[in-house]
């Protein structure tokens, strides 16, 4: 379960994979922070001890290679996948544009996202599987930095969704982004 609410009055409250303790509640008037610490035994990073938002401090921490791989799907009607294929959608070629839409985000994630680290970007690719009512999303980036890439691949996905639907809205009016996930991270310590 990886379920989040900002409402005290709604139990439990869980934001890591793991499951509330057994017959835990939390009363009126308890911090983020606690309800936090509560559910996964460590403090959450970006916040303070005052509840407040913060970027964390990377400055200590060596370069590693990371990678991170995202996906996702919009489901649009099967006579918009037609004309996506056939590139007869007035506004152009669907996928290549939601391509170069997708890498421009994962550039610019520090730009949108408040405490999202500015990275030196290495790689970013974003590829589509064109299927019958949906069209899946999947974004692989790679830097050799202090902190990951999960948010630049998540982006570029969730951009490249963004565009389709953009491009697309004249004609299908039922399309839904859905199921935008990171998929897998790594890290490798360079020596």
């Amino acid at each position: 379960m990886n379920e989040r609410t900002d409402n005290p009055d709604e139990t439990p409250f869980v934001a890591s994979s793991q499951e509330p303790k057994s017959g835990q509640s939390f009363g009126e008037g308890t911090s983020l922070q606690d309800r936090l610490d509560a559910q996964s035994g460590a403090g959450f990073s970006h916040i303070d001890e005052n509840g407040d938002a913060r970027m964390v401090n990377v400055a200590d921490k060596g370069r590693v290679r990371r990678t991170a791989t995202a996906s996702g799907k919009i489901l649009l009607a099967p006579a918009t996948i037609r004309a996506i294929n056939e590139n007869s959608i007035a506004k152009g070629s669907v996928l290549a544009t939601a391509r170069i839409a997708g890498i421009m985000a994962a550039k610019h994630c520090s730009d949108l996202i408040p405490l999202c680290h500015n990275i030196e970007i290495e790689h970013v690719e974003v590829n589509f599987e064109v299927r019958e009512s949906e069209i899946e999303i999947v974004s692989r980036a790679v830097c050799t930095d202090k902190t990951g890439i999960e948010m630049e691949a998540l982006t570029a996905v969730g951009v490249a969704a963004l565009t389709i639907y953009d491009m697309c809205k004249a004609i299908d009016k039922a399309m839904r982004i859905t199921d935008i996930v990171l998929v897998e991270k790594t890290k490798e310590v360079l020596q």
